[in-house]
């Protein structure tokens, strides 16, 4: 891992880092006792009762240079640059202020997992991460900084959003009498850029108008062979922004019910017109298409302890006993006595934690990662979710064909999906414009 893929993992996996900060100003003097002290740190922009320093705005700015003349040998001007990370800071005080406030942490056990996931996309242990992070001039604490703080934005855009929006069965019901059904069970996925152009839900039809022109003059800008990317480094709202727009491989319904028909037909390498919702105006561009087959699926019986967090029991306790329980199973005691004696789940507790048999989409997403990982007759390690820590028993596999149930469940994770996607740009831009934010610059 070079420096460049070092800090390409900090941006793309881990997020920016929250500085602490205070308010006197740094100088540096140079060896003339006559010269004027240069300036080398001071506010660039108030954001509440927060700030974003300049020199926290420069380094996140080179790192992202860095990233995309790695990944797309080019980036735009600085200032571009300069525009797009200062939005993304900004909106990265008001969420991690919005968690502080919460209370939300994140234990050492917590975040040893997530280091963990991200050490085996890249093929690593989480001790040879460290030390070739390290190796790249980045300290290890740099790391768990920012992966902290991406997972508490992460936590407060889940907990927020979530209460804005609701599946609801005759939704579920229409869903699976449409295409996009037919397209949940081919399992189709698409590779997908876009850029986002915002619009305030009560702006008039002239100011729709010049957004959409705006639209369609970057659509033409792509049409004539610049760069989709970078128009979307430049020009675009949307999360992925500094990341070219791109949003990765989806299946097709996972995405906002307007961009599939706007997807609906293209080839890869084409781009649709400007496509409206409440969040504004949306260019996006096809990369290509994979899979679509038939597929059947793999259903897990479970059974679980959990341990959860309470007023006399901090979190790392609470995983503390989990690892305790785990060790207990593995030199031979039993499972369904535990959970009966430890358990945090009642509803399970009773049945020595059976979970029965688990069905896709039915649990979190990081319960379900672990419980397709551990194999049959195997405990797992203690993962944590949002009701607290658990250890999974694997007690059975088997390979099912797509049941009612089972597309009910799917449509059900797909809608909540697609909403939580459509609504997140709609309340970042709120919680945005509530906030008092002065820039400096």
């Amino acid at each position: 891992m070079n420096q460049t893929t070092a800090r390409s993992l900090l941006l793309a996996t881990a997020g920016r880092a929250l500085l602490c900060v205070c308010g006197a100003l740094v100088f540096s003097f140079p060896p003339s006792g006559n010269a004027e002290p240069t300036l080398l740190d001071g506010v660039a922009a108030i954001v509440n009762d927060d700030v974003v320093l300049l020199s926290e705005l420069r380094s996140e700015v080179e790192m992202v240079q860095r990233q995309l003349m790695h990944t797309q040998n080019q980036a735009p001007p600085r200032d571009v640059l300069v525009n797009q990370v200062m939005d993304r800071l900004i909106l990265d005080k008001l969420q991690l202020a919005m968690g502080a406030r919460a209370g939300v942490k994140i234990s050492d056990g917590e975040l040893d997992q997530a280091l963990t996931r991200i050490a085996a996309r890249e093929g690593l242990t989480l001790e040879k991460l460290y030390a070739q992070v390290h190796a790249d001039g980045l300290p290890p604490s740099a790391l768990r900084a920012k992966v902290a703080q991406e997972m508490i934005i992460a936590r407060v855009q889940q907990s927020v959003v979530n209460r804005r929006i609701s599946v609801s069965n005759p939704e579920i019901e229409a869903f699976l009498g449409s295409e996009a059904a037919a397209q949940l069970v081919s399992a189709e996925e698409i590779s997908l850029g876009h850029i986002l152009l915002p619009l305030t839900p009560a702006a008039n039809e002239a100011e729709a108008s010049a957004v959409r022109e705006k639209a369609e003059a970057l659509r033409g800008k792509a049409l004539q062979g610049e760069d989709f990317r970078q128009l979307a480094v430049a020009n675009s709202s949307g999360q992925n922004a500094l990341e070219g727009g791109d949003l990765g491989w989806r299946t097709a319904s996972q995405l906002p019910g307007a961009f599939m028909v706007a997807l609906r037909d293209l080839e890869p390498g084409q781009i649709t017109a400007p496509v409206r919702t409440d969040a504004g105006f949306h260019l996006l561009k096809l990369y290509g298409r994979r899979g679509g087959a038939d597929r059947v699926v793999r259903q897990s019986q479970i059974s679980h302890i959990l341990i959860k967090p309470t007023e006399i029991r901090t979190d790392d306790q609470a995983l503390e006993l989990a690892q305790a329980l785990r060790k207990r199973v593995v030199a031979g005691e039993d499972f369904g006595k535990l959970a009966h004696e430890f358990s945090d789940d009642p509803g399970s507790a009773i049945k020595g934690g059976d979970l029965g048999w688990a069905l896709p989409g039915q649990f979190v997403p990081e319960f379900e990662a672990v419980m397709n990982a551990t194999a049959p007759n195997a405990v797992s390690e203690p993962v944590k979710t949002q009701f607290g820590w658990h250890i999974l028993k694997v007690t059975g596999r088997r390979d099912q064909d797509f049941s009612t149930e089972i597309r009910h469940n799917q449509a059900q994770a797909f809608l909540h999906q697609r909403k939580f996607e459509e609504e997140l740009p709609i309340w970042l831009r709120e919680i945005r414009d509530e906030a008092f934010v002065e820039i400096k610059l």
